[in-house]
């Protein structure tokens, strides 16, 4: 077992042996607030300017990755500063400066690691309960460290050996790669969020483009993590190809369906079929398309209800897409008037009240014509184009209706309804049969 360095008694050591006020007791404190009062400075100054170009984020600039991180990474950057140029003065350890830098450096990893838990999982109820787990093992590691028990921890863990297959690994490589890797993974999930964001800001280029460019660069990112972190404990890439195997036999069997979703959904994202926004209609379901992810879209109806349509069945099945190439469609509304009406007069009325509704195009133009000779009327059909399918037909089909109703009312139009006669004949008795 190697010796333990325990910093904490060292340094209480040596202020029993020499006491506290000496030089390079004095300046070490100097240093510490120096840089303590210095960043504190620096990042009221941040703030304020960052107030001043956003006032409507003053609420979340405090919280703010790069200000909240700001502070201990200034202090510890005037720290070290300090100790380089105190170490040329003199020859004794700073113990101070260097438990400093540590409680700073701890301080930095909290902020840093917070911020980017806040940001990849943005909204998770979770995340509030697990930055304080996160602090308070960043804590434990620090102080285990300072206190001289972390080396001897590690050497402990380094001695549990696991053997897999012709190789070996202890719980020290495992407890490093998977800190690693879900260090390396919590930074490509927070680089991805803001890629995500900058992209749906653009307005360059076409929604179908963001939305495949966004499902490539989040998977590439993690798995370049995966490969970044990996090799950095040590661990050779080849063990992958066990696992590789293992999810080709699952992708092969169990996982068509999920595979083949996620297929359809880059296949519809190039070929731009549907996109958001559009308003389809697929099997017995219309709606509005709110989202696109890997797997599914999300079709919302005009009551609010929400199906999740699997890519594949866009793939499969006929999608009557009412926005592929223009918004505009077509309602027809059917009218029956009585025989003797003046058919001029009923068309023009027609085309009147239609062109009174907000949400009916000037062109094309609204159309009547005459479908038929029916067994109670004239019947007439009404056509308008609208370019906001997305707000439903029924509103404008009630609208229209009821001005219908209200300008044949006004000029005497008769809308039919079915009327029968009925005729009862009386037979004359024949008096060969009924001789009384």
């Amino acid at each position: 077992m190697s010796t333990r360095h325990n910093l904490v008694s060292e340094f209480y050591q040596d202020l029993i042996e020499r006491g506290v006020m000496r030089p390079e007791m004095l300046c070490q404190a100097a240093v510490i607030l120096f840089a303590l009062l210095a960043a504190w400075l620096l990042e009221s100054q941040l703030k304020r300017h960052a107030m001043a170009a956003h006032p409507e984020r003053r609420e979340h600039i405090g919280h703010a990755g790069f200000i909240r991180v700001f502070f201990p990474l200034t202090a510890l950057m005037l720290t070290a500063l300090g100790e380089f140029v105190l170490g040329n003065w003199f020859a004794q350890p700073l113990k101070l400066l260097t438990m400093a830098e540590i409680l700073l450096m701890a301080m930095v990893n909290i902020r840093l690691f917070v911020f980017l838990l806040r940001r990849a999982f943005e909204g998770a109820p979770w995340v509030r309960s697990s930055e304080r787990i996160l602090s308070t093992v960043i804590w434990t590691i620090y102080a285990l460290h300072v206190l001289g028990i972390l080396p001897e921890i590690a050497q402990l863990l380094d001695g549990i050996q696991l053997h897999l297959g012709k190789g070996h690994v202890s719980v020290l490589n495992i407890l490093q790669a998977t800190t690693s890797v879900a260090a390396t993974v919590l930074a490509a999930l927070w680089l991805g969020r803001e890629v995500e964001q900058r992209l749906m800001m653009s307005e360059v280029m076409d929604m179908n483009l963001r939305v495949m460019v966004i499902k490539v660069v989040r998977p590439l990112l993690i798995v370049l993590a995966i490969l970044i972190a990996l090799p950095l404990v040590g661990i050779d890439l080849t063990v992958l190809s066990v696992f590789g195997g293992a999810l080709g036999v699952g992708l092969g069997f169990g996982l068509q369906k999920i595979a083949s979703n996620y297929v359809s959904g880059f296949i519809i994202l190039i070929d731009r079929s549907v996109k958001i926004g559009d308003v389809v209609q697929i099997d017995n379901r219309l709606g509005m398309i709110t989202q696109m992810t890997s797997r599914y879209i999300v079709l919302k109806a005009g009551d609010g209800t929400e199906a999740l349509i699997p890519n594949e069945t866009l793939i499969t099945s006929t999608v009557v897409n009412q926005s592929y190439n223009d918004r505009l469609i077509r309602i027809a509304l059917p009218v029956q008037v009585a025989y003797g009406t003046d058919l001029a007069q009923a068309q023009a009325l027609l085309q009147e009240a239609a062109k009174v509704e907000p949400r009916v195009v000037d062109t094309p133009a609204p159309a009547v014509f005459i479908k038929g000779f029916g067994e109670n009327g004239i019947e007439l059909e009404l056509g308008v184009w609208i370019k906001d399918p997305e707000n439903g037909q029924l509103p404008v089909r009630s609208s229209i209706n009821m001005k219908i109703w209200q300008i044949f009312m006004a000029h005497a139009i008769e809308i039919p309804y079915p009327q029968r006669e009925v005729r009862v004949t009386h037979a004359h008795p024949d008096p060969a049969k009924n001789p009384l």
